[in-house]
């Protein structure tokens, strides 16, 4: 009987052993679940951030063209010179547009602050 009960405590140590590795290894992967779902959550911001820096770059882009238009005629406004007729009228709606344009380009700069992190994603991604 001390040979089946030395048999019996060595199957039950081997047995609570390997039972004792997968809590082991558990416990190391729910550790790495939370850093990976915060990883998950930070390229999601960088992606999101990227995709409003596009947005305000195409907004940007489509009010200076607005405003560029009319640049010759703001110059010859600040010049001192008469302006007359339709040229007037496009000189009142390019100044109205001048308010669009500091918008877009503040956003643009706000846009441009917040997704300087995926330059270091890119760089990561990119290497491997």
């Amino acid at each position: 009987m001390a040979k089946a009960t030395g048999v019996k405590n060595e199957t039950e140590t081997a047995a609570s052993e390997s039972s004792a590795v997968p809590e082991t290894e558990e416990v190391v992967t729910n550790e790495d679940t939370p850093a990976s779902v915060e990883d998950a959550q930070d390229i999601d911001d960088i992606l999101n951030s990227l995709k409003s820096l596009l947005s305000a770059l195409e907004k940007l882009q489509k009010v200076r063209q607005d405003v560029g238009d009319i640049k010759p005629l703001i110059g010859r406004m600040l010049d001192g010179e008469i302006i007359t007729g339709e040229e007037l009228e496009q000189l009142k709606s390019g100044v109205n547009s001048l308010s669009r344009l500091v918008r877009a380009y503040s956003d643009h700069q706000t846009a441009l602050t917040k997704a300087q992190a995926a330059r270091n994603l890119l760089d990561q991604v990119l290497k491997a």
